[in-house]
C-alpha cells in the first residue's frame, strides 16, 4: 500500500488520499491524472489494467485502489 501512495502523493501532492472516498465521482482525479495513475500502477506493480475495469470503484479511493490491485494479482 505504501507504494501506491507514494505514486499519489508524487501525482496530485494536493489531495488527501488517506480520507478522499470520491476521487473520480468528484472529479478530483481528471483523465490526466488517471491515465499516469494507470501507467505507474502498471509498471510498479507488473500488473495488467483492461479498460473495462477502469470503473470509479476501482479508482474512487487509494483503499479501492489497492484491493483492484490486489485483485489482479500483485
Amino acid at each position: 500500500m505504501e507504494d501506491l501512495m507514494e505514486i499519489l502523493r508524487e501525482l496530485r501532492p494536493d489531495v488527501d488520499f488517506e480520507h478522499e472516498t470520491a476521487l473520480i465521482d468528484d472529479g478530483v482525479l481528471g483523465s490526466f491524472d488517471i491515465t499516469a495513475l494507470v501507467n505507474e500502477i502498471m509498471d510498479v506493480f507488473g500488473v495488467t489494467i483492461s479498460m473495462a475495469d477502469l470503473e470509479p470503484e476501482n479508482f474512487n479511493s487509494a483503499q479501492a485502489m489497492w484491493e483492484y490491485i490486489q485483485s489482479i494479482g500483485a
